[in-house]
Parts: C-alpha cells; sequence; structure tokens
C-alpha cells in the first residue's frame, strides 16, 4: 500500500456510520464496567478486549456483542480479527449498513497490499444498498474512484458527502482534510470550494445534541462511582438512563432528550432499545421525523 493511500484510509477512521456511537461502542463501557462518561483508558485495553469476547462466547447469538468485540479489535488494530468479528455481527444483523461498512472498514485496513481489496468494496456496496446515505460507505466508494484514476470525480463524492455532514460532526474536519490533501496530490484547486462551504464555528449550545454530553454526573462523579462494585455502577448508570426515560414519558414532545435517549442506549450497546427510542420519538414527534432521523443515523442506530 502506498503511502499516498495508506494517508487516504487513515483519513477515514472517523467517518463512521454512526460515527458517535461506533465511537462509545470502541470505550466497551458495559461490557467491561466502566461507567458512561469516563473513558477507555481507565481500564485496561487487555481486560477490556477480555471481557468483550467472554460476552460472545456467553450469548453468540448477539449482533451487539460481535459489534463490540470488532470495535475494540479495531482500536487495538487487530484489523483481520475485527474483521472476523464483524463477519459474525452482519451475520446476526443483515440488514444494517452501519455494520457492512465498519466491516468494509476492517477488510481494507486488514489488507496489506491492495487498500481496497475486493472484500472491502463488496462490503460497502451491501451498505450503499441498504443506505444510500451511509457515510463511511460513500467515503470510500469515492476512494474507489481515486484509485481508479477518477480523482475528480472522488472528489466531487467528497464534496457531495461533505455537503451532506452535519455541521460539527466527528468526521468533518478529516473529511475536509482528505479533499485538500487529494487536491493538493493531484493538483486539483479545491480551495475556494472549501472556502464556500466552510462553516463557522459552533457555540455550544447549537452542537448536534448526538454529540453533546448527557445530563448527569459531573466527571468528578464518575470518578468516584469507579469506585463502587461493579453492580453499583451498573445500577448508577440504568438509574440515569430511566430518569431520561421518566421524563420523556412526561414530555414525549421533548425532541431533544428523545436523542440523547437513543445516544445513552448505543452508549450501552444497547441498540435495539435505541431502535425503540427511535421508534417511539417518531411517532410522538411526527413533525420532527427527518431531524430524529437524521440524529439516528449520526449515532448508528438500526433502522434509522
Amino acid at each position: 500500500m502506498t503511502a499516498t493511500n495508506r494517508a487516504i484510509l487513515i483519513a477515514a477512521f472517523l467517518l463512521l456510520a454512526g460515527a458517535v456511537s461506533y465511537a462509545l461502542w470502541r470505550d466497551a463501557r458495559s461490557a467491561a464496567g466502566v461507567p458512561a462518561g469516563m473513558t477507555a483508558a481507565d481500564a485496561p485495553p487487555s481486560d477490556r478486549l477480555a471481557a468483550l469476547e467472554a460476552r460472545t462466547r456467553s450469548n453468540p447469538g448477539n449482533a451487539e456483542a460481535w459489534t463490540a468485540l470488532g470495535a475494540a479489535r479495531f482500536d487495538l488494530e487487530d484489523y483481520p480479527g475485527a474483521a472476523e468479528a464483524y463477519e459474525r455481527a452482519v451475520a446476526l444483523a443483515p440488514k444494517s449498513a452501519g455494520l457492512w461498512s465498519a466491516l468494509g472498514e476492517a477488510r481494507a485496513y486488514a489488507s496489506k497490499r491492495d487498500p481496497l481489496p475486493p472484500a472491502a468494496l463488496e462490503a460497502f456496496e451491501k451498505a450503499i444498498a441498504l443506505d444510500a446515505q451511509d457515510p463511511r460507505a460513500r467515503y470510500f466508494m469515492a476512494v474507489k474512484k481515486d484509485l481508479a484514476g477518477d480523482h475528480r470525480g472522488a472528489i466531487d463524492a467528497w464534496f457531495a458527502l461533505l455537503a451532506d455532514t452535519p455541521q460539527g460532526a466527528p468526521w468533518e474536519a478529516d473529511l475536509r482534510r482528505t479533499i485538500e490533501q487529494v487536491g493538493a496530490i493531484h493538483k486539483i484547486d479545491v480551495a475556494p470550494r472549501l472556502a464556500a462551504t466552510q462553516a463557522r464555528p459552533l457555540k455550544a449550545e447549537e452542537m448536534p445534541v448526538a454529540a453533546r454530553a448527557i445530563p448527569g454526573p459531573s466527571r468528578a462523579d464518575m470518578e468516584a462511582a469507579s469506585q463502587l462494585p461493579k453492580g453499583q455502577q451498573d445500577a448508577m448508570i440504568e438509574g440515569m438512563v430511566a430518569s431520561l426515560e421518566a421524563k420523556l414519558k412526561a414530555d414525549p414532545s421533548d425532541v431533544d432528550r428523545w436523542i440523547m435517549l437513543m445516544r445513552s442506549r448505543m452508549t450501552l450497546g444497547e441498540t435495539a432499545k435505541a431502535a425503540l427510542a427511535l421508534k417511539d420519538g417518531v411517532a410522538a414527534n411526527p413533525a420532527a421525523a427527518a431531524r430524529i432521523k437524521a440524529q439516528a443515523r449520526m449515532l448508528g442506530v438500526p433502522g434509522a
């Protein structure tokens, strides 16, 4: 793999379908007993991986468990292992575009010679067939154009993805950097188009709800809670989520809280419950359905 091609692929690291949710899955908090609000670094990588592997052994029919294991292995740069776990996940949840694109990414990184091997491309094509807006699959399909020599076509595809990227999305800066780098390599002037799409810095209150922290204890509180037995930690986390659900029962018109509930469920790896929150949130707020679904897609909620 050339340095140029590797640079293009590295820029894709954050281009995840539901980027926020997969970043949170990588923390493997729930499986390793690490409270929400703490970082994955608070538990040794070997312990987190062992906990995730044990989870798949005890429940091999759980797609969420295999997804979390795949993400953890990817973070440890065990790309063949990540691909193997994602293959088990897509076998159990074949209608998930996010899982197919995650599999494609793992297969691409696992390849030492071909930057976009046929098996990876096949996974991305399946993701696109399920969800034409999947951001990671769209990114890599543009990579395919670039590798085939259609550099302008690739840049146009990346600009199209940028146009559909919510302001402040985790992958926005990397996408802009990719466009800039590929333009420079192939002497294509992208500066005017990038400048035309350059957004002003977001204020805190304007950030996408999916990217905000869920209201709850401060980090100091969470650090203190880390000293609690795992059962008590889990009870505390579930209490936070239960409180959020209670508020929604009292006021189902609060769209922001539905998005926060989806995020909390995805943080815990509870994708089925996140999908239910999506369904209930849309049912309660049909006028805001497009917004809720857009945020759910960013979080990687099944069915979004």
